[in-house]
């Protein structure tokens, strides 16, 4: 059992908890809790720590799932030490990153395939939100500029409950250059904005669809929505000016979702 917080293997952890830059370097992340560490695909099971008082508590789901994975137990006062909740489940895991290509995801897309294009959204909350919401209506990547925030990132993690594992989604160094290349796979791109001369829903999604959502304080930088074939808006009453990030994406996403299912 691990009952010092001197030990490597939880210097690792915290590192990797931390800091964006050890995530890259060992393409793993961490993940907590009992349903995250439940529906991590196992091919994706780095290792898992598990605290000394869950571990003697731990259901037949835990304990089965335990078995195929090297596990190592730790004290109550180390596994706090490391965790990233105010109430700790008792157990985290060393996960494998995925990776994919644009090839992959957008070359081989569908004839109605839906993207999320994002520029920059920093709130993690947003991003699991939007992840999540993706899932749910069929999206089948989010597309990322390097500025949006690290998707492996704890609190982005824990706000995906456990989609990171089924939604693809890349990073690009130039997202002017990607959805130019969108564009020319046929991919209709389509941004809320205040210019916009139509209303979301006056809109046919029903063709190969990427919906782009800018950073929560600035919006959408004018040389990305010069790239969109539309312009459109999201009617608001009363005094608001804007939207949630995640709540504008989830908007749209659910009327492409409703347009496809009639």
């Amino acid at each position: 059992m691990i009952t010092a917080t001197s030990n490597s293997q939880i210097k690792n952890i915290t590192q990797l908890m931390t800091k964006s830059k050890v995530r890259r370097e060992q393409k793993a992340y961490i993940i907590e809790g009992i349903r995250m560490f439940l529906e991590v695909p196992k091919e994706l099971l780095i290792k898992a720590y598990i605290c000394e008082n869950s571990l003697a508590q731990s259901d037949d789901r835990i304990k089965g799932r335990l078995k195929y994975v090297e596990y190592d137990v730790v004290s109550e006062k180390v596994f706090k030490s490391i965790s990233g909740t105010v109430t700790p489940q008792g157990i985290l895991a060393i996960v494998k990153m995925k990776e994919y290509s644009f090839e992959e995801l957008i070359g081989t897309s569908d004839e109605n395939a839906l993207f999320m294009i994002l520029e920059d959204i920093q709130d993690p909350g947003n991003l699991g939100t939007i992840m999540r919401s993706a899932e749910a209506t069929g999206v089948k990547a989010l597309i990322m500029s390097k500025g949006t925030v690290d998707i492996y990132n704890p609190k982005v993690i824990r706000s995906t409950m456990g989609t990171i594992y089924r939604v693809p989604f890349i990073y690009v160094d130039n997202i002017l250059e990607m959805t130019e290349n969108m564009k020319q796979k046929g991919i209709n791109i389509v941004a809320a904005h205040l210019k916009g001369d139509k209303w979301y829903d006056e809109i046919s999604y029903k063709c190969k669809t990427a919906f782009i959502i800018g950073n929560e304080g600035n919006g959408i930088s004018d040389e990305l929505s010069d790239k969109a074939d539309i312009l459109m808006k999201i009617p608001m009453e009363g005094k608001v000016e804007s939207l949630n990030a995640s709540v504008a994406a989830s908007v749209l996403m659910y009327e492409a979702y409703r347009q496809r299912r009639k």
